[in-house]
C-alpha cells in the first residue's frame, strides 16, 4: 500500500519525536515501504550544525542509525533554506513530490495559544497536501 515515506525531522528536537519515528519504522516494515527522513536546515551555523555539509552528514548518520535500529531501509534527503521557519511548510511539500512520498508521518506537539492563531507544519502539510497525512502526538 505504502512504498516511500517521508517523515519529517528536527535533528535538534529528535528527543521528542521518537513516538512518530517508531510508527513511521512500523509501518515500514509491515509494507517494505522506504523511510525518507527530510530535514531542513539554513546555510548558517545553528545548534545542530556548523553549515550544510555537517548537516547532511547528521541526517545521513540518522537515517543509518534509524535503518539499522528498526530494520528499515532509509534515506536522509537534507535541504537548505534561506530561512527555515518561514520555508519549512513550502519546502516540505517540494520534498514530497521530489521524493515521490505516498505517506507523510510527522510528530505534533501539544497545541497552544499560537498555534490557534498561526497553526502548525502539521496541520498545514496535512491541509495542503494530496497525500495521507500521519500526524503523531
Amino acid at each position: 500500500m505504502y512504498s516511500d515515506i517521508m517523515v519529517p525531522v528536527e535533528l535538534a528536537h529528535i528527543d521528542h519525536i521518537g513516538k512518530a519515528l517508531k510508527v513511521a519504522a512500523d509501518l515500514a516494515r509491515h509494507y517494505g515501504a522506504k523511510v525518507h527522513y527530510v530535514g531542513v536546515t539554513s546555510a548558517l551555523p545553528s545548534e545542530v550544525a556548523h553549515n550544510p555539509a555537517e548537516f547532511t552528514e547528521k541526517l545521513q548518520q540518522f537515517a543509518a542509525d534509524q535503518g539499522a535500529a528498526y530494520g528499515i531501509d532509509t534515506q536522509a534527503h537534507p535541504l537548505t533554506s534561506h530561512d527555515p521557519t518561514a520555508d519549512l511548510d513550502l519546502a516540505l511539500e517540494h520534498a514530497e513530490q521530489t521524493i515521490g512520498a505516498d505517506l507523510v508521518i510527522m510528530a505534533s506537539h501539544l497545541p497552544g495559544f499560537a498555534d490557534h492563531i498561526f497553526g502548525s507544519h502539521g496541520g498545514h502539510i496535512a491541509s495542503h497536501s494530496k497525500l495521507s497525512v500521519f500526524i503523531v502526538r
